[in-house]
């Protein structure tokens, strides 16, 4: 079969011949990968960033944003059969943490864990693709043709759930955890595709939400977050420490934009009870700036939480699968044009390094069947 190898730590990325993958245990699931979505990371990865082979090999096969159909399964796999449609997770436990030892890798203390895709193991950017039935998420027909975006989605449905739960924590005895968001005001920077899908969360969820990016507002992105009934705000044209005074209390904010001087700014504009994620992760050397202790005063004075979030559980791949199926039925033309583009895997190298201003997810297109 075919398959994207890189060596890590080089710029060495190409096409390939791999054995094709059998199942070799009862518990096994047999994948023919239809897309894998690309992302910061695979970019990262193939300008030399972090990127670790599995033990004892050269190469690394990158994606880890699949998605796929079941083309065989072992004996005793019940949740799917061949025909139906999934994604397998990325993350694999250490096997020695309670978290990862109770099905949560996602919040692994080691860091001994592996990522296929990214670290120590092979990922989906290959014609089949075979794994434990354990790590494989059911998705419907009707949403197949975006079955891609359920890991990045999952992204921001862990990082909400979260805040919901800590919510539930302290504000127990004051309002439901669901009912939380609903009228809430909630900001979410940078609006590509982490953040467009928090946005679509957080609307499905009855908040008000504000996206803030530095791109025209008559460009793509802002006008999909305004088709689901957002708001948009260019970040060159509002400075982040007045939000609060254009919007009113923030009461939520969602931070997919990577950028750390922006990632403290944004702390100024969070209200009373405020709640901030943070998922973007920087990708220049640690600044020298500081968290003033005007920030730390609103952080004690305001009751607020500051929170990090990465990667997801079982359960938040679900809710992710739930949040697309509610998302295509209540605004199909919005979500159908998050994919901004489908390119053959032959010509792999320009969905790697071609970046369009309006893109949102481009994707390797491995199944013609997909579109």
């Amino acid at each position: 079969m075919k398959a994207i190898a890189l060596v890590p730590g080089t710029t060495t990325v190409c096409l390939e011949d791999r054995t094709e993958p059998q199942i070799s245990a009862d518990d096994e699931v047999k994948i023919k990968v239809w897309e894998v979505g690309i992302c910061g990371t695979d970019r990262e990865e193939i300008s030399g960033g972090r990127a670790l082979a599995p033990k004892g090999k050269q190469e690394l096969i990158i994606g880890h944003e699949m998605f796929g159909q079941v083309e065989a399964v072992g004996k005793k796999v019940k949740k799917v059969k061949p025909g139906d449609f999934g994604v397998f997770m990325v993350r694999r436990g250490c096997n020695q943490c309670a978290a990862c030892l109770n099905g949560r890798s996602d919040m692994c203390y080691t860091g001994h864990y592996t990522e296929r895709g990214i670290k120590g193991a092979d990922g989906y950017q290959a014609e089949f693709v075979v794994d434990k039935e354990a790590y494989l998420v059911k998705v419907p027909e009707e949403i197949r043709h975006l079955g891609v975006l359920t890991e990045p989605m999952s992204v921001a449905a862990k990082a909400i759930d979260e805040a919901l739960c800590l919510q539930k924590a302290r504000l127990k005895d004051i309002m439901d955890q669901e009912k939380w968001l609903q009228g809430k005001k909630a900001l979410v920077a940078g609006i590509g595709a982490i953040g467009l899908l928090a946005a679509v969360v957080l609307r499905l969820k009855g908040a008000e939400v504000i996206g803030l990016d530095i791109v025209p507002e008559d460009s793509l992105r802002p006008q999909l977050l305004k088709q689901i009934g957002g708001a948009y705000v260019n970040g060159k044209e509002t400075q982040t420490q007045k939000l609060d005074k254009h919007f009113g209390q923030i009461d939520f904010i969602f931070e997919a934009a990577g950028i750390a001087e922006l990632q403290l700014q944004l702390l100024d504009a969070l209200g009373i009870n405020g709640i901030y994620v943070a998922t973007g992760i920087p990708a220049e050397e640690r600044p020298v700036a500081n968290i003033t202790g005007d920030l730390m005063k609103q952080l004690v004075l305001k009751n607020q939480i500051l929170l990090g979030s990465v990667n997801a559980s079982y359960q938040h791949y679900e809710i992710a699968v739930e949040m697309l199926l509610q998302s295509y039925r209540k605004w199909p033309e919005a979500i159908n044009q998050l994919i901004t583009s489908r390119i053959p895997y032959p010509e792999f190298q320009i969905a790697l390094h071609r970046h369009d201003p309006d893109e949102i997810k481009v994707v390797v297109q491995w199944q013609k069947e997909s579109t």
